[in-house]
C-alpha cells in the first residue's frame, strides 16, 4: 500500500468512526443525526454527535461537540490533523459554518476533511473550506 492509498484509507476509516459517533446523535427535532470524528497530532481520536435543543440556538453540532471533548480531554494546545463528519441521512454534509470557525481555532490549515455528497466522500484541504478565517491575536 502507497502512502496515498493509506492515507485514503486512514480517512475512510475516521468517516466510519464518525457514522458510528452519529448513532448518538440527540435529534429529535430534525431527525438529522450526525457524527463527526477528529484525528489529533498525536494520534488520538475523538468523536462527537450533535445533541439539539428545542431552542434551536442552543443545539451543538457535531463537529464543535468532539472538538470540546477534544480539548476537555487533552487540553487547549491540541492540532487537528484530519477531520470526517457523517450522518444517517445519506445527505451531503460538509461542516457548517459556525463549525469550519471554531474548527479553525485548533485544525492544521492543510488538514483533510472528508465528508458525504451526493457523488460519494470528498475530501479537502481545510483551507479551502474556510479560505478567510477570523483571526485575531491573543494578547
Amino acid at each position: 500500500m502507497n502512502d496515498r492509498s493509506a492515507t485514503e484509507a486512514a480517512l475512510l476509516s475516521l468517516l466510519d468512526l464518525a457514522r458510528q459517533a452519529a448513532q448518538h446523535a440527540y435529534a429529535p427535532y430534525s431527525g438529522f443525526r450526525v457524527g463527526a470524528a477528529l484525528r489529533l497530532a498525536g494520534g488520538q481520536i475523538v468523536t462527537g454527535a450533535n445533541v439539539e435543543n428545542v431552542s434551536y440556538g442552543l443545539t451543538i453540532c457535531a463537529e464543535r461537540s468532539a472538538l470540546v471533548r477534544a480539548v476537555s480531554q487533552f487540553g487547549p494546545e491540541i492540532r487537528i490533523e484530519a477531520v470526517a463528519v457523517a450522518n444517517l441521512n445519506a445527505a451531503p454534509s460538509p461542516p457548517c459554518g459556525a463549525c469550519r470557525q471554531v474548527l479553525s481555532e485548533f485544525i492544521m490549515p492543510d488538514a483533510p476533511v472528508i465528508f458525504p455528497t451526493d457523488d460519494g466522500p470528498h475530501t479537502m484541504a481545510f483551507r479551502e473550506l474556510l479560505p478567510l478565517a477570523f483571526e485575531m491575536k491573543a494578547k
